[in-house]
C-alpha cells in the first residue's frame, strides 16, 4: 500500500494555488496525497521555544510547528518567504519549476508619469522601493500591505500613479490587470516566482519521492541566491536583490544592495560555466562586501527603528515570532503593587472566588501559604490565568476569555449567591456589575495596585499592541492617537475604540495571536 502523503499549506488563496500544483505533480506520478491546510499555531505546545528549534519564519513558522508535531508530511512555502537557515530537523526536499520571477508595476490610467518628475508609487518592500528611487529620485514612495487581492483594491481606491508587485502571484491567480507590465530593470527578492517544498531530514521515504518533482535548473539558481542573501546577512528587511538563471549550460547572477532611500546602489553581474558555479554566491557577495557592503548592511543595522511597540516586555520567544518586517520595542505601560492582606479574608474562608489575572495569583501567594487557599470552586478569565492557578492554587471550576462572559455563566451555574473577587484598584464593572443585577454578593478584595508608567514612543512607530484598557490609558498619558491599535480582545479594544480609528483584535487572547496580528498587518 503506497503512503499517504499530507501536503501542508498556509490557507490563503495563494498557498493554496501552489500547494494544489505540488498534489497534482505528486499524483500524476502515481502518489496519493491530500492537502492540510493549517491555520494558527496558537494552540500548539512544543518541548522547547521555537527560537530554540531554529524556528524563525512568519510566513513559514505555522508549518514548520506542524511537521514537526507529525500532523504534515511535507510543507510548501513561496520559497522568498523562508528563512535561508531552515528549522532543527527540516531540509529542503524540492524546488518546483520556477514561475515568472520578476515585479510587476500595475498603474492606474496610464504610463506617462514614468517620464515626469512628481509620481506616487506604492509597495511594502524596502527592495522595491529602494531601487525604484534609485531609478526614480523623485518620485514618492508609500507603504502597501496586505494579501494580493486587498493590494490591488487599495490602488484602485487611492491617488496613486501605481504600485509594485510580484508577477508570479498575479499571473498564478490570474488577477493580473492589462494596465500592467513587468519590470525588466529590477533585480527581484531571492527565490522570487519559486516553489520550495520541506520534509522531515529523517523522512527518508518522503525525501526520495519529492525527488521525483525537483527541478534541478530551479534548485541550483534559487540555492545561489540565497545563499547570496544569506552571506550578506540580509532577510526582507535589507534592500538585497538577486536573480540567477542557467542558459546553455551557463549560470547567470545579477546582485544587487543599496541603501533604503536608494541613493547608495553597489551591484554585479557573473557568468560561470554550469558545474563552476558553486563559489558564485561567495565570490558576489565578497565583490558586494569589498566595495562598502559592509558599511552599507552596517548602516542599514543602525538605522532600523521600532516600527512596532508592544506596552508590555516580550520575551525573546515572543520577540522571534515577529516577522523580518517588524522591528518591535516593548516596555510594561503598567507596574502592579501587590497589596497587603491579613487573615480575615480568609475568615471565613470563601466558598466562591474569582481570578481574573497573574497579578492576584501572586498577591495571594505573597500574604499566604498555599495550602491555606482551600476555596472550593475557583473561577478565572483566560487559560493562562487557569493554568497559573491550577499550578499555584488547586483546581479551577471554570473558565471563560472575558470577565463579561464570566459573570454570564456564574449567573446560571454559581454554587450559592456569593463571591469573592480577588482584583486590581483598576478594573472594568462589567463583572460585578452583571453580578450584583442578578443578586449575586460580590466582595472585592483589591489585591493589587495597577499604576500607570508610560514612555514617550518615537514617530517611527505604526502601531502598538494593548493587553488591557489599562495599557491603552496609559499609553494616552504620553502619546497620541495616530498608531494602529492591535488589541488581545474585545475589552480591551473597546477601550481603544475611545481614542483610536483603526482598532484591531488579536482571534486568541494571547500575546502570541497579537504578534500574529501584526505579522498579519505587514504581510508582503
Amino acid at each position: 500500500m503506497s503512503k499517504l502523503i499530507r501536503i501542508g499549506t498556509r490557507d490563503s488563496q495563494l498557498a493554496l494555488w501552489q500547494a494544489k500544483i505540488v498534489q497534482s505533480q505528486l499524483e500524476h506520478l502515481g502518489h496519493k496525497t491530500v492537502l492540510v491546510p493549517v491555520k494558527s499555531t496558537g494552540d500548539i505546545v512544543l518541548d522547547k521555544p521555537i527560537y530554540e528549534l531554529g524556528i524563525t519564519g512568519v510566513f513559514t513558522k505555522t508549518l514548520d510547528i506542524a511537521m514537526l508535531n507529525g500532523d504534515i508530511d511535507i510543507a510548501v512555502h513561496s520559497m522568498k518567504d523562508v528563512p535561508t537557515v531552515l528549522p532543527n530537523g527540516i531540509v529542503q526536499a524540492a524546488v518546483i519549476k520556477r514561475g515568472n520571477v520578476r515585479d510587476c508595476l500595475v498603474f492606474k490610467d496610464n504610463e506617462e508619469f514614468l517620464s515626469q518628475r512628481e509620481a506616487v508609487i506604492a509597495t511594502g518592500s524596502l527592495r522595491r522601493r529602494a531601487q525604484w528611487l534609485n531609478r526614480y529620485p523623485t518620485h514618492t514612495m508609500v507603504g502597501l500591505r496586505g494579501n494580493v487581492n486587498s493590494r490591488l483594491e487599495k490602488l484602485e481606491n487611492n491617488d496613486w500613479n501605481g504600485a509594485i508587485f510580484a508577477a508570479a502571484g498575479l499571473g498564478r491567480l490570474d488577477i493580473k490587470p492589462e494596465e500592467s507590465f513587468n519590470l525588466e530593470w529590477m533585480i527581484p527578492a531571492p527565490a522570487q516566482g519559486a516553489i520550495m517544498v520541506t520534509a522531515i531530514e529523517s523522512d527518508e521515504e518522503t525525501l526520495t519521492i519529492l525527488k521525483e518533482i525537483n527541478h534541478e535548473e530551479s534548485e541550483i539558481a534559487t540555492a545561489i541566491e540565497r545563499k547570496f542573501l544569506n552571506l550578506l546577512e540580509g532577510g526582507c528587511s535589507a534592500p538585497i536583490g538577486a536573480l540567477a538563471f542557467v542558459k546553455e549550460e551557463e549560470v547567470h547572477f545579477q546582485g544587487v544592495l543599496l541603501s533604503l532611500d536608494g541613493t547608495k546602489k553597489i551591484e554585479i553581474q557573473r557568468t560561470v560555466a554550469l558545474g563552476a558555479h558553486h563559489d558564485l554566491a561567495q565570490f558576489c557577495a565578497d565583490y558586494i562586501i569589498e566595495r562598502g557592503g559592509n558599511r552599507l548592511m552596517d548602516a542599514l543595522k543602525s538605522n532600523k527603528k521600532a516600527n512596532i511597540f508592544s506596552t508590555k516586555t516580550l520575551t525573546e520567544d515572543q520577540k522571534q515570532r515577529f516577522s523580518d518586517a517588524v522591528v518591535s520595542e516593548s516596555s510594561d505601560f503598567i507596574k502592579i503593587s501587590l497589596n497587603r492582606m491579613t487573615k480575615t479574608v480568609l475568615r471565613p474562608m470563601p466558598k466562591n472566588v474569582i481570578i481574573t489575572s497573574k497579578n492576584a495569583v501572586e498577591s495571594l501567594l505573597t500574604n499566604f501559604a498555599s495550602e491555606d487557599l482551600k476555596f472550593e470552586n475557583i473561577y478565572c478569565v483566560g487559560r493562562k490565568t487557569k493554568r497559573y492557578v491550577e499550578r499555584k492554587i488547586g483546581k479551577v471550576k471554570h473558565t471563560e476569555n472575558s470577565a463579561k462572559a464570566l459573570a454570564n455563566y456564574l449567573i446560571e451555574y454559581i454554587d450559592g449567591t456569593a463571591v469573592t473577587y480577588f482584583c486590581s484598584d483598576v478594573r472594568l464593572d462589567d463583572l460585578p456589575t452583571i453580578l450584583a443585577e442578578n443578586h449575586i454578593a460580590v466582595d472585592e478584595v483589591i489585591a493589587y495596585e495597577t499604576k500607570y508608567d508610560a514612555q514617550k514612543i518615537d514617530d517611527t512607530v505604526e502601531g502598538v499592541m494593548f493587553y488591557s484598557p489599562s495599557t491603552v490609558q496609559s499609553y494616552k498619558q504620553e502619546n497620541d492617537d495616530n498608531i494602529i491599535a492591535f488589541c488581545i480582545g474585545e475589552t480591551t479594544a473597546k477601550e481603544a475604540k475611545k481614542h483610536f480609528k483603526d482598532v484591531r483584535v488579536a482571534k486568541m487572547p494571547t500575546v502570541e495571536s497579537v504578534v500574529d496580528l501584526v505579522n498579519q498587518h505587514y504581510e508582503d
